[in-house]
C-alpha cells in the first residue's frame, strides 16, 4: 500500500510551502529519518524527513513549485510493495522551468528483487554502524569506506547526506590539488608571450549579474516584504539614538574569553548586549509590552530576539531566533544559545518554537562594520535596537582627549506603547549596564 507524503504544516502561520530541493529520486530506498527535501515556509527553510521505510514511488511536485499545505508531494512504497513486479513509478522533473512529464518508468520484478538483494535495508557495517540503502549505494559508487563515516541520522545511522558531504569534500580537495600542479620548466620557457595591455581589446562583460533579469521572490521574502510594509504602515515609528563607551565591556570580554578558551565558549559583543537589553527590560516593563488595540499587553517572560541573516542558498532574508527568559540567563548560556540558533538557522532552519514569542529584538550590523542605522519594528514587539560597530575614535575621558571605542545604537519605537521619556529612561539604564559590565556577572 503506497504511503502518501503531503506538504506538512511546519509553522503555525504556514499556508503554502515551496520544494527548494529534492534529496531523493524515484526508485531510491529510504529509511525513517532520511532527508527527503528542503522546504521553504513563510518563516524559514526546513528539512522534510521520512517517517517510514520504503522506496520512492513518485515525486508529485517539482523543485521551485509552491503548493498548499496538505497537497500530495510524493508517494512511498513499503518494502512489500517494492518487491512486487510491474509497479510503475513516476518522477516529476526537478527543473522548475521544465514542463510536467507524463513519462512512466516501470521496473520488472527481477530487477526489483536484485536491487533489494544488493542493497539490504537493515544490514550494519563491519563496525556495527547502520546504513540507509541510498547511503550504501552512494558509498559503493564513490569508493567510500562506511567504517570511516560518522552517521548523523537517527541512532547514528549513516544517511545520504553524510556520504554526499564526503563526496563534496573529496571533489574540492582533488580540484585544489589539480590547480596547484607544478608547471614544467620547459613549458614555461616556451610559453606564448603575453600581449601588452595597451594592445588588448577591452573584454565584454560576461557576468550574468550584469544582464537584465527577473527573479521571483521566494515565499519567505514575500512574507518578509508583506510584514515590513504592514509594520511601517500600522506602527507609528520614531527613533532615539545614544552613544556608549565600549572600552570597559571590550576589556571584560577579552578577559572572560581568555578564561573560557579551554571550554570552547567565545563571548561576542552581541551576547553582552542581549543580557544588557534583557536586564533593562526587566526594570522598564513598557519595553516588554505590545499594543493590543484598546490596551497595552505586558508580557511576563523577557524573550529577546536576535536577527539572523540567511545565506542565499537557504532563500536569503532574515529570521529572528528567540533567547527565552534572557534576563535570567548567564552570558555563557546566552552565548551558547545564540551560536546554536545562528548555526541551525543557516544550515537547516529554525523551528516555529525557536522563532516565536519574542518581546524585543536586536539587529546587529556592527559585526559587518556598519556604524549607524535604523531598523523596522518586528510586530508585535514595541521596540527594536539597531546596533552599530564599536568604532575607535577620539573621545573625551575625564576632561581629556583620548582614543577609545564608542558604539552608536538606535531604538525604533512604537509611540502607542512607549513615549520619548520612557525611551530615555531605558537607554539610560542600558548605558549604565554597558559601561559598567561587572554588573552583568551577578
Amino acid at each position: 500500500m503506497p504511503i502518501e507524503i503531503t506538504m506538512p504544516r511546519l509553522s503555525d502561520t504556514m499556508e503554502v510551502g515551496t520544494i527548494l530541493h529534492w534529496h531523493v529520486k524515484v526508485g531510491d530506498e529510504v529509511s525513517a529519518g532520511d532527508l527527503l527535501a528542503d522546504i521553504e515556509t513563510d518563516k524559514a527553510t526546513m528539512e522534510l524527513q521520512s517517517f517510514d521505510d520504503g522506496r520512492i514511488e513518485s515525486l508529485a511536485v517539482s523543485e521551485g513549485k509552491q503548493v498548499e499545505v496538505g497537497t500530495l508531494i510524493a508517494t512511498l512504497s513499503e518494502d512489500d510493495d517494492a518487491m512486487q513486479g510491474g509497479d510503475a513509478t513516476q518522477e516529476v522533473s526537478t527543473d522548475p522551468n521544465a514542463e510536467p512529464s507524463n513519462e512512466v518508468f516501470a521496473e520488472s520484478s527481477t530487477e526489483a528483487v536484485a536491487t533489494e538483494q544488493q542493497a539490504p535495508t537493515k544490514k550494519p557495517t563491519a563496525s556495527g554502524k547502520r546504513v540507509s540503502p541510498v547511503a550504501r549505494r552512494l558509498a559503493e559508487e564513490h569508493g567510500i569506506s562506511l567504517d570511516s563515516v560518522q552517521g548523523s541520522g537517527p541512532s547514528g545511522r549513516i544517511i545520504k547526506r553524510d556520504i554526499l558531504q564526503l563526496v563534496d569534500t573529496t571533489s574540492e580537495t582533488t580540484a585544489a590539488a589539480e590547480t596547484t600542479k607544478v608547471v614544467p620548466a620547459q613549458v614555461v620557457a616556451n610559453a606564448i608571450p603575453v600581449t601588452p595591455v595597451s594592445n588588448m581589446q577591452p573584454l565584454a562583460p560576461t557576468s550574468p549579474w550584469q544582464n537584465e533579469r527577473t527573479v521571483p521572490l521566494s515565499n519567505m521574502r514575500q512574507i518578509i516584504a508583506k510584514r515590513l510594509v504592514e509594520s511601517k504602515q500600522t506602527i507609528p515609528h520614531y527613533q532615539v539614538t545614544m552613544d556608549f563607551d565600549m572600552d570597559p565591556l571590550l576589556e571584560m570580554r577579552k578577559t572572560l574569553n581568555e578564561q573560557l578558551s579551554k571550554t570552547g565558549v567565545k563571548l561576542s559583543v552581541n551576547d553582552f548586549l542581549v543580557r544588557c537589553c534583557a536586564l533593562s527590560m526587566a526594570t522598564n516593563p513598557e519595553f516588554n509590552a505590545s499594543f493590543g488595540g484598546d490596551c497595552v499587553l505586558y508580557h511576563g517572560p523577557v524573550n529577546v530576539g536576535i536577527a539572523i541573516a540567511l545565506p542565499e542558498e537557504r532563500g536569503g532574508g532574515l529570521v529572528v531566533g528567540t533567547i527565552r527568559n534572557a534576563d535570567q540567563k548567564s552570558l555563557r548560556t546566552i552565548s551558547q544559545e545564540s551560536s546554536y540558533l545562528s548555526k541551525k538557522a543557516r544550515e537547516t532552519g529554525l523551528s516555529p518554537d525557536e522563532m516565536g514569542e519574542t518581546t524585543f529584538t536586536i539587529s546587529n550590523l556592527g559585526m559587518f562594520g556598519v556604524d549607524n542605522f535604523t531598523a523596522i519594528i518586528n510586530p508585535p514587539n514595541s521596540a527594536i535596537l539597531a546596533v552599530g560597530a564599536a568604532m575607535e575614535k577620539p573621545v573625551v575621558r575625564n576632561g581629556e582627549l583620548a582614543v577609545g571605542h564608542e558604539m552608536s545604537a538606535t531604538l525604533s519605537l512604537d509611540h502607542r506603547v512607549i513615549d520619548g521619556a520612557m525611551a530615555a529612561l531605558y537607554l539610560k539604564s542600558l548605558k549604565e549596564l554597558i559601561e559598567n559590565p561587572a554588573s552583568l556577572l551577578v
